[in-house]
C-alpha cells in the first residue's frame, strides 16, 4: 500500500557522532545466513548493502567477535584476516555510493549449537542454563546445545575480543561499530537475572550485572573513540528466551551508568522483537530522556510513526528491518509515497541472490 509522500524530518540531515547522515532513516541490523565459507561476507554482500547506501546509516548483521560467539551458520565474523578483507569489500562498495555503514559485533553466547563452537564444545553463557530457542544449522532450526558458564577469569579475554574486533572494523573500512547487547544474547545474557545466576563481581546487583555491557562499551570507546561507537539494547524484548524481574530499573542503571562513556547513540528495539510494540510495560520516553545521546528507535515503525516519533522529538532517528530486506531504495519510496515490495520470508535465511539483492527498485521519477 502507497503512504503519502514525506518531505518532513525523517529526511532531514542529522549529525550522529563523527558522521553527517542526509537523513533519519537507518538500515537496521538483519541476519541474511550467505557468509561464504570461513564466514568471510562475499561480493554479493557488498552489492546487497550498496543497493542499500541511500540510508542515513546502514547497520550490519551481527558478526561474530571471535570464533566462540558464533551462533548460527553461514553468518560472517570480523576476527580474521579474510574477514576483514571480505568487508573491506563491502564498505568500499558502500562508500562508493555515498553511504555510511558501521558494523554491529556480536557474541551470542548460550545461543549456539555445538556443531558450530571450535572443536565441538559447549556454548559459553553467564551461567550453564540452557535457552529455550533454535538457531540455524544445516539449513534448518534446530534445538540451542546447553552451555557452560564462563569463568571469572575468562572474561577480560572476551572484553578483549571485542576491543579487537573494533580495531578490525576500522581496518576493514566501516565508519563505527554496534555493540550489540540486545535480544537474549551474550551481553543481554549477563544484564538479566534469568539467565545471569553469578556469585562474583559480574552477578547479583544490577552494578555486576552491567558490568561486563560496560567493560565491552569503554574497551571498543578505548580502542576507536565514541563518536564511532553505538550499542544496541532490548529491554522487554522475550527474543532468545531472555527475561528479568525489572527492567526498568535493570536499563534505567544501564544507561545512566552509559552516559559517563558518552557513546554516539543508543539503538533500542521497544516492544518484542519483530511484534508486537506493547508487548509489555516499559516507559520508553523516560529511557529517551535518560540517555544524553542519539536515540534511534527500533520495532514495528510505519512510515507515519517514524516521522512522528522524529517530529515529536522521540527519536532521533528510526531503524527499519523487513522493509529494508525488500526495498532497498526504502529512502526514495518512504519520500514519494511509494508502495513497497512485500519481504520472501523463504528466502531471509541463506542461498544466494535471490530474496536478497533481486528486489526491484523504483524507476527514476522524470526530470
Amino acid at each position: 500500500m502507497a503512504t503519502p509522500a514525506s518531505t518532513g524530518k525523517l529526511f532531514e540531515p542529522f549529525r550522529l557522532g563523527g558522521m553527517e547522515l542526509p537523513n533519519r532513516i537507518v538500515m537496521a541490523p538483519l541476519t541474511r545466513n550467505r557468509a561464504a565459507a570461513g564466514n568471510v561476507p562475499g561480493p554479493l554482500a557488498a552489492t546487497y548493502y550498496a543497493q542499500r547506501a541511500s540510508a542515513g546509516l546502514l547497520i550490519t548483521e551481527a558478526s561474530q567477535i571471535m570464533p566462540e560467539g558464533q551462533g548460527y551458520e553461514a553468518t560472517p565474523g570480523i576476527h580474521s584476516e579474510e574477514q576483514i578483507a571480505g568487508w573491506r569489500a563491502v564498505t568500499d562498495a558502500v562508500h562508493a555510493a555515498g553511504g555510511r555503514i558501521v558494523i554491529q559485533l556480536w557474541h551470542v553466547g548460550r545461543v549456539s549449537h555445538v556443531s558450530l563452537q571450535p572443536g565441538g564444545r559447549a556454548p559459553v553463557a553467564p551461567s550453564a542454563i540452557a535457552a529455550k530457542t533454535k538457531t540455524w544449522v544445516g539449513g534448518q532450526f534446530v534445538e540451542t546445545s546447553t552451555p557452560r558458564a564462563l569463568r571469572t577469569e575468562e572474561l577480560p579475554g572476551i572484553v578483549a575480543a571485542y576491543r579487537q574486533a573494533a580495531a578490525n572494523a576500522i581496518a576493514a573500512g566501516f565508519d563505527g561499530v554496534e555493540v550489540h547487547a540486545a535480544n537474549g544474547y551474550l551481553l543481554d545474557q549477563f544484564l538479566r537475572d534469568s539467565t545471569n545466576q553469578r556469585s562474583d563481581e559480574y552477578g547479583g546487583s544490577l552494578e555486576n550485572r552491567v558490568r561486563l555491557t560496560l567493560e565491552v562499551l569503554a574497551a571498543v570507546i578505548g580502542e576507536i573513540g565514541r563518536e564511532r561507537t553505538g550499542i544496541r539494547i532490548s529491554p522487554v524484548s522475550p527474543a532468545n528466551d531472555i527475561a528479568d524481574s525489572d527492567p526498568a530499573a535493570l536499563f534505567g542503571h544501564l544507561v545512566a551508568r552509559m552516559n559517563t562513556l558518552a557513546p554516539a547513540y543508543l539503538h533500542v528495539i521497544e516492544g518484542a522483537t519483530g511484534g508486537p510494540r506493547d508487548n509489555a510495560p516499559f516507559d520508553w520516553a523516560a529511557l529517551r530522556r535518560a540517555f544524553k545521546g542519539a536515540y534511534i528507535a527500533n520495532n514495528g515503525y510505519t512510515p507515519v510513526l517514524a516521522e512522528a516519533a522524529v517530529a515529536e522529538g522521540r527519536a532521533d532517528l528510526v531503524a527499519f528491518g523487513k522493509a529494508y530486506i525488500a526495498n532497498p531504495d526504502l529512502v526514495e519510496r518512504l519520500r514519494r509515497g511509494a508502495p513497497l515490495n512485500p519481504p520472501d520470508q523463504t528466502t531471509f535465511y541463506g542461498g544466494g541472490a535471490e530474496g536478497y539483492t533481486d528486489y526491484p527498485a523504483l524507476q527514476p521519477q522524470p526530470a
